[in-house]
């Protein structure tokens, strides 16, 4: 395989990559050109913030061709486009070929919740400390326990065992949450979320834990739980607040994360209505927030 590199303006940084794509590129990837320097940039997009753009204000495209005629005809044929302005060649050089499969997994580790309870992807041998395990592989959906908002949730989890408790995982992602309340003694488990992929994944990754969950569409939540679960972002909590306290039984329990650490006033008087929400952990400036309704 061949790479062909390219720094961009950000305004051209759209064009070129649908030029790249309709020329037969196997992946295109755009970097910061000033990664790492005074001039880095971050880009957002999480809900109430500016949309992400396509590129930074000085960008690194990167397109990869399975043969080195193609990478140098794309090349070739973008140089004299007008959207090609104000753009540079940086370089074509070949791919040396790996195991991307065995590469990919390497980057993939056990993840610590507690001491004794742990994620494990499963090429790897759980820890010998682990005593309860998820096992649980990187894959379309959100949750493979890396992000420190679904540590805090399964940690709340550990610390408040669900011992014959109906639990809602409201934007279970993976599953991870579903699993994690099922294995902590939870009878009765339902997963919800918008996205088929996910509801997909959720169950697969049921099955490969060896646990039973009622999975599907949100119209499947219904009625009161003992646990309401919700990691999503800030932004749809706060739309939601009035749904998820519905389903929360009097006297349950509220968990919710997604939510960064300069949030946690919006939240508070989002829910104030139907609860009373409090930080109950934190983490690389993300909070896990609670009640009982």
């Amino acid at each position: 395989m061949f790479e062909l590199r390219l720094l961009c303006p950000e305004e051209r940084v759209e064009a070129v990559g649908d030029a790249l794509e309709a020329l037969d590129a196997l992946s295109i990837s755009v970097e910061d050109a000033d990664a790492r320097t005074p001039a880095e940039q971050a880009l957002f997009g999480e809900p109430g913030m500016p949309p992400p753009k396509e590129g930074w204000q000085r960008s690194i495209v990167v397109a990869l061709f399975a043969e080195e005629a193609q990478a140098a005809e794309a090349a070739q044929l973008l140089a004299p486009q007008d959207f090609f302005q104000d753009c540079k060649l940086l370089g074509m050089n070949a791919v040396p070929d790996q195991d991307w499969v065995r590469l990919t997994q390497s980057q993939f580790e056990p993840v610590r919740i507690t001491d004794s309870f742990w994620i494990v992807p499963t090429w790897h041998e759980p820890p010998q400390q682990a005593q309860q395990v998820i096992r649980l592989d990187p894959g379309l959906a959100f949750g493979t326990g890396t992000h420190p908002t679904t540590r805090m949730c399964l940690r709340w989890i550990a610390a408040h065992p669900q011992q014959g408790a109906r639990v809602l995982d409201y934007g279970c992602g993976s599953g991870i949450l579903a699993i994690g309340a099922a294995l902590f003694g939870a009878t009765s488990v339902d997963a919800v979320d918008i996205d088929e992929a996910a509801v997909k994944s959720t169950q697969e990754n049921a099955s490969a834990n060896g646990v039973r969950l009622a999975v599907g569409l949100p119209d499947r939540a219904s009625g009161r739980y003992d646990t309401v679960l919700a990691n999503i972002l800030a932004t749809p909590l706060k739309v939601l607040a009035p749904l998820l306290c519905a389903h929360v039984k009097p006297g349950g329990a509220l968990v919710l994360a997604g939510i960064l650490a300069r949030q946690a006033d919006e939240l508070k008087a989002a829910y104030a209505p139907y609860c009373r929400l409090e930080v109950s952990d934190e983490e690389d400036g993300w909070i896990l927030m609670t009640a009982r309704c």
